[in-house]
């Protein structure tokens, strides 16, 4: 049996003594180095690190060495290491590969060096580490901007990396590999417990850590997310793999029914009759663990990936007659909750988990948890809930691609960790998520609710538009060069120009992505917000509904920087529901668009078609005494606007004439000028390349 050690759980960062801790990081980083080449060592021969088991996945001498490159790279990003170890490994071992899809498979060939090769490189990271671990400036507590959470990170890092490599070891044959009396499985098999339903009370299930958390936390584990789940029932045992036999015996593989249309075409693909370590031979089914098969142990939980799991769940709905499914997220926190405290406050290990007990799964009525079995450790467990970050999520500056490629709706979250998640794979508030078509040592429990999982989500991917994307920024971002936000800006100075009468409605037209139409509502009852693009109007009324909007800007090259917006930090969650955002076009509006008192028409009349014409008809739009402010640079372009229809900046009878003249020929019949001023702007294109402009605005009050 494994030893409990507390160098499997995550360092306090909150320590009081800073050579205490210095000491307690150097013990973690070096305890999971030794760990994850001790890992390595069941291989018997070097032709086994370049085998590809798992077609997914680079073949395992690529993870021997990628987990030593991250520290070199992240520490080269952060500028607290001059010099490279070896640029070539830190090139080649440097990005491994996503899960894909089952048919995009991977066929290159990489001239991968000698295992020696790599040992001699890992023995020299590792050296280095530990000789300016002995200098690093360290203050605590530890936060995201200190040298010592580089090597959190590499350390938490480098523990995944030890169970998604467990998980491919268990997937090559069998010749290679030696058994280790470092890695001992579990030996007690027997008969599957009956499963049953037992009753959870609902209640609001708060997620997320802040930045004041005492462990060490991913970027998607940061932020705020409220939900209130209904009540549920939930399967006092993961699903056995007797359980999930009596789903394939009834021709579950085989029956399309259960199977959503996803999980229909990786069927397809995969023939799969069997779940992936299940191995079908004449004396019966044998499972698959990490250095040897056995005969299938029915009461040790399934391990299979989330369609299969499905899959199961509908069949069991079936069975039943009730709203069975897999839990969501929320659901699994709600059962977390049961348990107090964290795996590393435990004196006695309670849970197949951080390596405490086997080196595989175990029976899954061995550790009860409240009433409940394996709500932690044994096997990850399956959930309905797809990836997506918490409001205020932020990424990492060192690793701003650990959570953002998952924030795209196919990759769904794995809760409770299973008997190899160390460190933080080993807490509550972790959160790692998988393609649905992927294995890890990952089963499920199922649940009967009548309520729908995604209840309270809304997925939130990154606008990737460049065009859509700087306008965001525009609007919603930092200021640059100490000019103040154009939108803001603007609707402040119109409103210190004019004395309105009323304030029941106000137009924004041409509003884009809507950040005026914001400070418009907190002086109006009502705002109308119209623009002609269907992509800006939609980034405004995503954020009115789903409360974030996150967008990605260049940086330079193919290089972005992650931003994310909320009305929250905003302050405009209390007046978002006084605005109608519609798409329009500002020369044809539709005739309810009428009684206004302010009609706010910014950087737009140098875009129209027909300007005139919206000046024509936007009077009748505006109640006696309301006003019209008109915002513009005066770029006129034959692209937007023949030159026939530009309002100024031409010539008239050899003379020059301004567009403030133009306006004012057609508007002085209606209208009477009521002030003129400056409103500065800066657009950001890249991080060094900005556009600064000057737009002229003029107020108008239309008489009596």
């Amino acid at each position: 049996m494994l030893d409990y050690s507390p160098l499997n759980h995550t360092l306090w960062l909150d320590g009081q003594d800073e050579q205490q801790t210095r000491r307690e990081l150097q013990a973690r980083f070096n305890h999971t180095w030794q760990q994850y080449e001790s890992l390595f060592s069941v291989l018997n021969s070097d032709e086994a690190f370049y085998l590809k088991a798992e077609p997914l996945r680079h073949p395992l001498i690529f993870y021997f060495g990628h987990t030593a490159t991250f520290f070199v790279n992240k520490l080269k990003l952060g500028k607290y290491f001059e010099r490279r170890i070896n640029p070539e490994f830190e090139s080649m071992f440097a990005i491994g590969v996503d899960e894909m899809s089952w048919d995009d498979l991977d066929e290159n060939h990489y001239k991968w060096p000698s295992v020696q090769a790599v040992k001699e490189y890992r023995d020299q990271v590792k050296s280095e580490i530990n000789q300016w671990l002995e200098s690093m400036p360290l203050n605590l507590p530890i936060t995201q901007d200190s040298p010592a959470w580089v090597i959190l990170m590499g350390i938490e890092h480098e523990r995944i990396h030890l169970e998604t490599s467990s998980v491919i070891i268990r997937q090559l044959p069998l010749n290679y590999l030696k058994s280790s009396s470092d890695w001992p499985a579990c030996k007690d098999s027997g008969e599957a417990p009956t499963n049953k339903l037992l009753s959870v009370s609902g209640s609001t299930v708060l997620q997320g850590k802040n930045t004041e958390d005492k462990t060490y936390g991913w970027d998607n584990e940061f932020g705020q997310r409220q939900i209130k789940v209904q009540d549920f029932k939930a399967s006092q045992y993961l699903v056995s793999n007797g359980e999930f036999l009596q789903f394939v015996n009834e021709g579950g593989y085989q029956t399309p029914r259960y199977w959503d249309s996803e999980g229909q075409a990786w069927l397809e693909y995969t023939r799969a009759e069997l779940p992936r370590f299940w191995i079908r031979k004449q004396d019966g089914i044998w499972q698959r663990n990490l250095t040897e098969e056995i005969p299938l142990p029915l009461n040790w939980p399934v391990e299979v990936n989330q369609l299969e799991a499905k899959a199961f769940c509908n069949w069991k709905a079936e069975q039943l007659q009730a709203p069975v499914r897999l839990p969501s997220e929320a659901e699994w926190h709600l059962l977390r909750q049961q348990i107090p405290g964290e795996a590393y406050d435990w004196q006695d290990p309670s849970a197949n988990i951080a390596l405490n007990h086997f080196a595989s799964s175990c029976p899954v009525n061995r550790f009860e948890q409240q009433g409940f079995y394996d709500l932690v450790g044994n096997v990850w467990q399956w959930t309905e809930t797809a990836i997506d970050g918490f409001e205020g999520f932020d990424v990492h500056p060192l690793y701003d691609d650990f959570s953002t490629p998952t924030f795209d709706g196919k990759h769904n979250l794995i809760k409770g960790g299973s008997w190899i998640s160390t460190g933080n794979e080993a807490i509550s508030s972790c959160r790692y998520a998988f393609r649905r078509h992927f294995y890890q040592h990952a089963g499920f429990r199922y649940v009967e609710s009548a309520q729908s999982p995604d209840a309270g989500l809304c997925l939130n991917p990154y606008e990737t538009n460049e065009l859509v994307s700087q306008y965001l920024e525009f609007h919603y971002g930092k200021e640059y060069f100490n000019v103040p936000n154009f939108c803001v800006a603007g609707v402040a100075t119109a409103l210190e120009q004019i004395q309105l009468k009323q304030s029941a409605r106000a137009l924004d037209i041409g509003c884009s992505v809507g950040r005026a139409s914001f400070e418009l509502a907190h002086h109006f009852d009502h705002v109308d917000a119209i623009d002609f693009s269907a992509r800006f109007i939609s980034q405004a009324y995503d954020l009115v509904e789903q409360g974030e909007k996150r967008y990605t800007i260049p940086t330079e090259g193919e290089l972005v920087e992650f931003k994310s917006i909320s009305l929250r930090q905003l302050g405009y969650e209390a007046i978002a529901a006084k605005i109608d955002f519609v798409q329009g076009d500002a020369c044809n509006l539709k005739p309810r668009f009428t009684g206004y008192d302010l009609v706010y028409a910014a950087n737009l009349i140098d875009r129209l078609n027909d300007p005139r014409r919206f000046l024509d008809s936007i009077a009748e739009r505006i109640n006696n005494g309301g006003y019209l402010v008109i915002t513009s640079p005066y770029t006129w372009l034959g692209d937007y606007t023949p030159k026939d229809k530009w309002l100024g900046g031409i010539k008239v009878n050899g003379e020059n004439f301004t567009t403030l003249e133009g306006l004012t020929e057609a508007l002085i019949g209606q209208f009477e000028l009521v002030a003129v001023r400056e409103v500065p702007f800066v657009i950001r294109e890249t991080r060094r390349k900005y556009q600064h402009t000057l737009s002229e605005m003029s107020i108008w009050r239309k008489r009596s």
